[in-house]
């Protein structure tokens, strides 16, 4: 019985540990903060307004509510964006890293692709997190 529990005690510590180092654990201050400070310009804006349109709004609706003409094909169904609960449950960080590396990059949906072009356009992924949190107010 002592074995079980040191066993599972330990594999618990591990898991802890590799999320640690894969950067998935806790919250990511220095992350959070480069995304809080990152300049958006109005080109930035208006290039994320035409990203939206066209990649993100087939699948998560032009009002953001997740019902765009590809989420009938998906489960599970995309982010309603205008959930308040979700809005005050994800962190500024965690949106902009789902934008650029994909839903399976924070452990969601793996069916949420990357967008690996936006990697050099920060400005571009804060603008796209600020409509993302637009549809939430």
């Amino acid at each position: 019985m002592i074995r079980s529990k040191t066993r599972g005690f330990l594999v618990a510590v591990t898991a802890a540990m590799l999320m640690v180092a894969a950067g998935c654990g806790g919250n990511d201050t220095s992350a959070a903060d480069s995304a809080a400070k990152t300049a958006i310009t109005a080109a930035d804006r208006a290039e994320a307004q035409e990203l939206f349109a066209k990649r993100c709004a087939a699948c998560h609706g032009t009002t953001g509510m997740g019902d765009g003409p590809g989420a009938m094909a998906l489960t599970p169904k995309p982010r309603n964006y205008r959930d308040r609960a979700w809005q005050r449950s994800a962190s500024d960080e965690q949106i902009e890293k789902a934008i650029v590396y994909g839903g399976a990059a924070i452990g969601k949906s793996p069916q949420m692709v990357a967008n690996p072009d936006l990697q050099a356009k920060p400005g571009v992924v804060a603008a796209l997190r600020e409509i993302i949190r637009g549809f939430g107010r």
